[in-house]
């Protein structure tokens, strides 16, 4: 069945772009949740020089990013635009994760701080050679309103499902506990082969979606008219797109968003295994529960999108869920909370992680697909389609919203003086608290932030119709989209 630019793409389709979140999950999960702790906790780093080097590497993707959007959207090929830069990524983005766990033995505390330096910009930029141009497909595939909110939400349920699976194996199976590391957390081997499995489904997830994807290339957008093209220029039309003030509403929502995820993820282990002392058999029985998060979320994104509008649903879910995001740590600063140790402590917060981070992917989920409409509307403003330069934006505030949410992370651990080595038990209460008080009070107050920065978004379901004819109306024509399968 056809599926022209206004349709709705088949479920085939739907997953074959959506697998390609697993990459992005692995990678994400791995750098969010991990990597703090990994160079700082288990090698030896300081936070400090691990954010440090997070930061070094911002520097390369801050003109990497939209070079790689611009040349995405400018490309002629046989194989299109976007896919071009796919293929090419396969093998390099999966081999460059691996030696981020990886690094050579018998390094210093200076040269593993040089090596994180080195291979973070390669990770970074192989996976904006390929992320950018895989994101910019959203827009392509379809243009309905509701249709862009599945594809996209196929794609975050990909992404936590496929960062999940990878936690669990680590967690579950390559984190073994010993006699001399209870928690296991220490275990080196553990985390090598860790880098060896993510590395395998990288490329086993970015090879799928770009050979699952193949068929559309002769349906997707062409490229526009050939022009004589000076770096002048390339950056005057750079800046010319993104001035679209719902862009730039999202590129500061999106980043208060990250730079919270950041934040969390960064202090993830830390709250679960020193705030709340959770055994690694609890922390990934609630990695596992997050399942029913991505499954919960995959339903409910659609939903909300087509009946109270992707905006408005955003703000009212967002809202729900970024309140009771860190009220369970503000109730034990409270003294409100049962013991640590004890079973119902745990499962009051497998509890509430399970249903509030539905929220959080739902409210992911709709921002997503709020992105791809921006392209018509830019569109209209400047006669170019620009998919790769708005879903770079967004590749690069991640990654800008990633690097300083560990520099925050940081700080509020260097407050908290929780040093290198630490274990469950052995930190004094004072100092829990302090983590606990910055860990609550800085995610509620970025998130909130992130909510503000959201209601300035001025495309509705009314205003992409809108937008939708009037472009049919300047070329004459309704315009095809992508065959389904």
């Amino acid at each position: 069945m056809a599926a022209g630019a206004v349709g709705k793409p088949s479920h085939f389709t739907r997953i074959a772009f959506g697998v390609g979140g697993i990459a992005d999950g692995v990678k994400n999960n791995g750098f969010d949740y991990f990597l703090l702790f990994y160079y700082s906790q288990v090698l030896g780093v300081q936070a400090s020089l691990v954010a440090a080097a997070l930061f070094i590497a911002l520097l390369v993707d801050a003109v990497s990013d939209p070079v790689v959007g611009y040349w995405s959207d400018n490309l002629r090929t046989r194989l299109g635009r976007r896919h071009p830069f796919m293929y090419a990524a396969i093998v390099p983005v999966a081999v460059a994760y691996f030696f981020a766990w990886n690094p050579p033995p018998g390094l210093s505390t200076s040269e593993l701080f040089a090596w994180l330096v080195g291979v973070t910009i390669c990770v970074r930029l192989l996976f904006t050679i390929y992320e950018v141009p895989q994101t910019a497909l959203a827009a392509e595939l379809t243009s309905d309103y509701d249709a862009r909110t599945s594809l996209m939400s196929y794609r975050y349920f990909f992404a936590w499902v496929g960062g999940l699976s990878i936690q669990i194996a680590l967690l579950a199976l390559l984190l073994t506990p010993t006699e001399a590391d209870p928690s296991g957390f220490f275990n080196k081997e553990g985390w090598h082969t860790y880098g060896l499995w993510a590395a395998i489904v990288i490329f086993l997830a970015v090879l799928a979606t770009t050979a699952g994807t193949h068929s559309h290339i002769p349906h997707l957008k062409p490229p526009p008219a050939q022009r004589q093209l000076t770096i002048g220029t390339i950056f005057r039309e750079i800046l010319e797109t993104v001035s679209n003030k719902s862009f730039r509403a999202l590129f500061l929502a999106t980043l208060f968003g990250l730079l919270a995820t950041g934040i969390s993820a960064s202090l993830n282990q830390y709250i679960n295994g020193l705030f709340w002392q959770f055994t690694t058999d609890q922390i990934a029985a609630l990695t596992v529960a997050v399942y029913i998060s991505a499954v919960i979320a995959l339903i409910l994104a659609p939903i909300v999108g087509k009946t109270l509008g992707k905006k408005r649903g955003a703000i009212i879910v967002g809202v729900l869920a970024f309140t009771i995001a860190p009220s369970l740590v503000i109730l034990r600063l409270l003294g409100l909370m049962p013991p640590n140790g004890t079973e119902l402590l745990f499962q009051i917060v497998i509890s509430v992680t399970v249903f509030d981070l539905a929220l959080i992917i739902a409210t992911q989920m709709l921002i997503g697909s709020m992105i791809a409409d921006i392209v018509e509307d830019s569109e209209l403003q400047t006669g170019r389609r620009s998919e790769g330069i708005f879903f770079a934006g967004i590749s690069f505030i991640r990654k800008l919203a990633q690097g300083s949410g560990v520099m925050l992370a940081a700080i509020i651990l260097s407050v908290a003086s929780i040093a290198p080595g630490m274990k469950p038990g052995e930190v004094p209460e004072d100092q829990l608290h302090l983590l606990g008080i910055g860990y609550a009070a800085s995610l509620l107050t970025i998130w909130m932030l992130m909510i503000l920065c959201v209601s300035f978004y001025r495309i509705s379901r009314e205003g992409h119709a809108a937008n939708l004819e009037a472009l049919a109306a300047r070329s004459g024509e309704a315009g095809a989209g992508p065959n389904s399968d």
